[in-house]
């Protein structure tokens, strides 16, 4: 199975890693590379195909690759994973943005559209009927 990005990748674009945090990139490369391609073949396209077509594509399945893998990374294991935190006292007022929602894999819109596999879609509505000489006419 093809990783699109190694754990010296991670080294080289984001930061030096712990011997731990070595082992968890390692096994969520193959997770997050394996969840890129699901995604592409959802939207009807395969994702290593397209890399072949387009190698500059390879560069970016890295760094989408790494990122994912550095938010991963950054969210705890063994409390909550925000990102930002405040608190207040008089008013019991607490409130914080989580880094992953939900806790899970979370590969952003942006992400994919970088990767070119958001589904895009078209339609119009006609408001207003066409008559038979090719006009419009409200009234129908």
């Amino acid at each position: 199975m093809t990783t699109y990005a190694t754990v010296d990748d991670i080294t080289t674009l984001w930061r030096t890693l712990t011997l731990e945090e070595e082992k968890r990139a390692a096994k969520l490369l193959d997770v997050v590379s394996a969840t890129l391609r699901e995604k592409a073949r959802r939207v009807g396209k395969d994702l290593n195909d397209m890399i072949n077509t387009y190698p500059d594509l390879a560069e970016v399945a890295r760094s989408v690759t790494v990122d994912v893998v550095a938010r991963m990374l950054m969210a705890s294991t063994d409390r909550e994973a925000m990102s930002q935190y405040s608190e207040s006292a008089g008013g019991y007022t607490v409130s914080g943005t989580f880094l992953s929602p939900g806790g899970g894999l979370y590969i952003k819109k942006s992400e994919l559209a970088r990767l070119g596999l958001l589904r895009q879609r078209y339609g119009g509505l006609d408001l207003y009927g066409v008559n038979d000489q090719g006009d419009l006419d409200p009234t129908v």
